[in-house]
């Protein structure tokens, strides 16, 4: 009867120390042509310390596919749309030339979600990223300003 209960005890402590773990990294969810996928940051920065690369990739670039014309849907979690962050997207012609969009910058802390639309009924949008900007201040110069901490990227085919 003693065994059963430090047995007991055991997978209770067990359970209230997977309980007590650490969330994971954000995930951001894109949606295209029927597909849904969600992707944890391929890279992080941290500013926080004086290193010569803030920056390091964490993980790889996750794919779909679509039809030139359909449109890539994304949403993004609370811990993301609570910063500044902006979407980056690059499409294909129906000429095969690669272009990229110019940045589309969310600062009202509150959008959650966004659609990405081919400039086109023609064109093929080829990558999608989402970047999450943080605050940071230069000690030495006192100077602050926005850089990204964590970027999702997807890639499209065909």
């Amino acid at each position: 009867m003693r065994r059963s209960r430090v047995v007991a005890l055991l997978a209770a402590g067990g359970f209230a120390v997977a309980g007590c773990s650490a969330p994971g990294p954000a995930e951001v969810t894109f949606y295209a042509d029927g597909h849904t996928i969600n992707t944890t940051p391929v890279l992080t920065c941290d500013y926080t310390q004086k290193l010569a690369q803030p920056c390091s990739a964490k993980g790889s670039t996750q794919t779909l596919k679509v039809r030139p014309g359909k449109p890539v849907q994304i949403s993004v979690p609370g811990e993301v749309a609570d910063s500044p962050w902006q979407i980056v997207y690059e499409y294909v012609t129906p000429q095969g030339e690669y272009k990229q969009s110019d940045p589309i910058p969310f600062t009202s802390l509150d959008r959650y979600a966004y659609t990405v639309m081919p400039p086109t009924p023609a064109d093929r949008i080829s990558a999608v990223d989402v970047q999450k900007y943080t605050a940071v201040l230069n000690a030495d110069t006192g100077e602050s300003g926005l850089l990204p901490s964590d970027v999702w990227g997807l890639r499209l085919e065909a």
